[in-house]
């Protein structure tokens, strides 16, 4: 996919998966609500769950975001990624707002904003920092498969 078609596909899928190095060698693999913020992918997530006590030990992740069900139409996008994770209540206050908005809740004003606090205050922001990026669209393969 060209730049603008990955950022295309990005803006209109709703769920990423999440791969995190385990304690005990294996892969950690995990859904994720997302939003794309000045082009890295950022989620968020309980604080003491395993993917943030894996990223504290190691901060490489690798992200998928896929698409499609036959053969002909699965298209996709993989990124690894350094993961930042940031704590800042006011910041994943934010943060939870922008995901919110993303996900249709319809919910807004002060009462959900302190809903939303609420929630920021046992959560962090995972902002997952781009280092290669890989996609595929077999949508332009013509039937050549």
């Amino acid at each position: 996919m060209t730049p603008a078609e990955v950022a295309a596909f990005l803006d209109e899928q709703r769920v990423v998966i999440c791969a995190t190095n385990g304690h005990r060698g294996w892969p950690h693999l995990m859904p994720l609500w997302y939003t794309v913020r000045t082009s890295d992918i950022w989620a968020w997530t309980y604080a003491k769950s395993q993917k943030v006590r894996n990223i504290e030990r190691d901060p490489r992740a690798t992200l998928q975001i896929e698409d499609g069900e036959q053969y002909n139409e699965l298209r996709g996008v993989m990124i690894e990624a350094d993961t930042v994770i940031h704590r800042d209540t006011d910041l994943v206050t934010e943060f939870g707002t922008e995901l919110f908005a993303r996900y249709g809740t319809g919910a807004t004003g002060p009462e959900f904003l302190e809903v939303v606090r609420a929630q920021a205050v046992k959560r962090v922001a995972l902002q997952f920092v781009a280092r290669r990026t890989a996609s595929w669209d077999h949508r332009k393969l013509g039937g050549v498969y």
